[in-house]
């Protein structure tokens, strides 16, 4: 194993031990995927407050790379402000929860799915091989645990289903869901495949935050993903 990987595996074992103590995280039972719902991780007023949020500033949803499938990813994004009191409390929800370094952190990211948009089958890991790889380098590396905060209760679909692990998660307001996007040799897991199911009727909200290996940088404005 190398030092890198060895690395990240030690950063997934120790936030897998600090879920494991926490008495409102749940283990789901995934093949080959650690991951976990924490129940109540965000009170209904703070939900509703960044449901608003979202609202006030979405464009369409992109990519970290490039694909011909127009259907692909047809959400739309909201990109928080790192400074608003309410991404400020939300971060201190999911700091309290997952532990890792507040600086290993990307900002959060909320999406709004209205009925039949959805996200397909898709890593959050990122891919060496990939045209995007050099630049993300640049701004912290590999992406390693994922944590996905639902806001509200969609009337029905949009669900997280990981196609490999044979796990499908329904939305619930205030509802944490984290899972490590590596293996526990710290290479990048196949199982952690996922997709926004499509919303088949109400609207779905859910705010998303990446973890890097290293001090996340973000990007300059209009810097090209790849």
């Amino acid at each position: 194993m190398s030092d890198t990987a060895n690395y990240r595996a030690r950063i997934g074992a120790w936030v897998k031990a600090r879920l494991l103590r926490n008495p409102n995280a749940v283990k789901v039972d995934a093949d080959g995927l650690d991951l976990f719902v924490v129940r109540g991780a965000c009170e209904p007023e703070l939900c509703e407050a960044l449901i608003r949020l979202i609202d006030a500033d979405l464009v369409p949803s992109g990519l970290m790379g490039p694909t011909d499938d127009k259907d692909f990813r047809t959400s739309k994004t909201c990109n928080l402000r790192a400074d608003d009191p309410l991404v400020l409390k939300l971060e201190e929800r999911m700091q309290a929860v997952i532990g890792i370094q507040p600086e290993l952190g990307e900002y959060p990211q909320g999406q709004r799915y209205e009925a039949g948009q959805q996200f397909k089958p898709h890593y959050d890991w990122l891919d060496p091989n990939a045209s995007y790889w050099p630049t993300q380098v640049t701004c912290g590396g590999q992406r390693t645990w994922t944590a996905m905060m639902f806001l509200n209760d969609p009337e029905a679909g949009g669900h997280t289903i990981f196609t490999e692990a044979n796990v499908s998660v329904r939305p619930r307001a205030g509802n944490l869901l984290l899972w490590n996007n590596l293996d526990s040799d710290g290479e990048v897991n196949p199982r952690s495949m996922h997709q926004g199911s499509p919303v088949v009727a109400g609207v779905k909200y859910v705010i998303t935050k990446w973890y890097r290996e290293r001090t996340w940088k973000p990007l300059p404005a209009g810097t090209p993903l790849y």
